[in-house]
């Protein structure tokens, strides 16, 4: 029996009208082309946002500098770096330039080659970064997980630019099994892309458990960009099913997501795919559903704040499905009629 990691998170007051009484937020209605899907026509996309929301006080989750840092904190501890070499990517890292060629380099230097053996540092300082994660995912975050895989069970395929598994870590806690896989499997990459393994995470990126296929930069990818019959797989879910983009606020400008998808697919606009975003700046969120739309994708607000996000898309997930089950039903109650009529019919 699988156990469940209790987190103890403090519960925020609810904000008080003038008057005393409690202000209810009214609940953002849920677009009627996203809501009437079937959870097998969907795709979700797992972003940082929902890592961070998830375990907020790991930095290494809110972003991929935050990942850099949290390495090179980790290298440091270990005396893994000259005093000279951390202040130089310390430097590069504040500068803030090329985060792909600052990690690349790290990493490097992290995995060094001796003979045809390679250190596992680097391995090392993944497994100090996510360290003990379980214990650090907070309530709001586990109801968000809980809907993403109540999707999955229903028939959702799940992919993620994330290293961590936060995911497969919560699903084990409630008796489910999840594989997470990577690029470099391509016959369960493939498999993934045919929804033979629906209950399969795929890290577009890698995850923190195989760091051998962490990869970095598109050319990592090439392998697998030569295998067409996979990549045609996984282009075929873009041109056929909707994608659901969860805490992606800029993964259509990620290159490798631009390599698999966007840069292979024609006529995006005659598709229909999903991104869910915090609606803070009015300016800036029309400017971006404007933009999406030329790539297919509907821009959708779940709230103003990120605290929205968990219970907007529990609704959701609950919506989509509740109406599987109905429809589902509805299926094999018509079925049942049809073979009754038909006995009756051959009885008389």
């Amino acid at each position: 029996m699988a156990s469940v990691v209790t987190v103890k998170t403090e519960k925020r007051p609810a904000p008080d009208s003038e008057d005393g009484e409690t202000v209810t937020k009214k609940a953002r209605k849920l677009l009627p082309s996203l809501k009437t899907k079937r959870a097998p026509e969907l795709v979700l996309v797992i972003g940082t946002g929902v890592s961070s929301a998830v375990a907020p006080q790991v930095p290494a989750l809110r972003s991929w500098k935050g990942l850099i840092q949290a390495l090179l904190d980790a290298a440091n501890d270990f005396d893994l770096l000259e005093e000279e070499e951390s202040r130089r990517f310390q430097k590069s890292l504040q500068e803030d330039k090329n985060l792909v060629h600052v990690a690349h380099d790290l990493i490097q230097k992290l995995s060094p080659r001796t003979g045809n053996v390679r250190s596992t540092f680097f391995k090392d300082c993944l497994y100090e970064v996510f360290d003990d994660l379980e214990c650090k995912m907070e309530h709001a975050g586990k109801h968000l997980l809980r809907s993403v895989l109540q999707l999955m069970e229903s028939g959702a395929l799940v992919l993620t630019t994330n290293f961590d598994n936060l995911l497969e870590i919560y699903a084990a806690h409630q008796g489910t099994k999840l594989e997470s896989l990577d690029l470099t499997d391509e016959k369960k990459v493939l498999e993934w892309a045919q929804e033979k393994r629906r209950l399969s995470v795929l890290h577009i990126h890698g995850v923190y458990t195989n760091p051998s296929g962490i990869v970095l930069h598109p050319a990592g990818y090439q392998n697998v960009l030569r295998n067409t019959e996979v990549m045609r797989e996984i282009q075929k879910l873009y041109e056929t099913k909707s994608f659901v983009f969860l805490g992606c606020g800029r993964t259509v400008d990620d290159t490798t997501f631009q390599a698999l998808f966007l840069e292979a697919v024609k006529h995006k606009s005659d598709l229909e795919h999903f991104m869910l975003v915090r609606r803070e700046d009015v300016g800036e969120f029309k400017k971006l559903r404007d933009n999406m739309l030329d790539k297919g994708i509907k821009v959708i607000s779940y709230g103003n704040e990120y605290a929205d996000l968990p219970e907007y898309f529990e609704r959701l997930a609950n919506e989509i499905c509740n109406r599987d089950v109905v429809t589902n039903g509805c299926g094999e109650h018509k079925l049942y009629i049809i073979y009754t009529a038909q006995k009756n019919k051959g009885n008389t």
